[in-house]
């Protein structure tokens, strides 16, 4: 399973981005697919994650209400939208992916998750 992320760059406070994750093959049948993300210096923050076909989705306090996790009609693709974006949301954005044995949910937690991609920049700056 491969995992390419794309999408991130320089934007202004309070301006929007979407982030792409590719995936190698159809797996949200039984993989969970996450977003994380990570600054200097700080640790790794889950942002958020999806799971059972797109059908069940978790979203981060210090994102909820500004980023979406949504796929697309091949879901293939799982997408982060990014909205009112802050300077703190700054750092490198990783997808990730684990297979989920049974109907509990996906988690923020990036412990379980075992496919990575190699993350894209973003970076929230006047």
């Amino acid at each position: 399973l491969q995992l390419v992320e794309s999408g991130g760059g320089l934007v202004q406070p309070g301006g929007s981005l979407r982030l792409s994750c590719g995936m190698s093959r159809f797996i949200l049948d039984s993989y969970a697919i996450g977003w994380f993300r990570q600054a200097p210096g700080r640790e790794r923050e889950g942002v958020a994650c999806m799971c059972d076909y797109g059908s069940i989705s978790n979203h981060g306090d210090s994102v909820r209400g500004r980023f979406t996790i949504w796929t697309d009609f091949a879901k293939t693709t799982v997408f982060l939208e990014m909205n009112r974006l802050k300077p703190e949301d700054t750092g490198i954005y990783y997808c990730a992916a684990h297979w989920r044995p049974d109907n509990s949910g996906c988690t923020l937690d990036s412990g379980p998750y075992t496919f990575w991609g190699q993350g894209t920049q973003v970076t929230v700056s006047s």
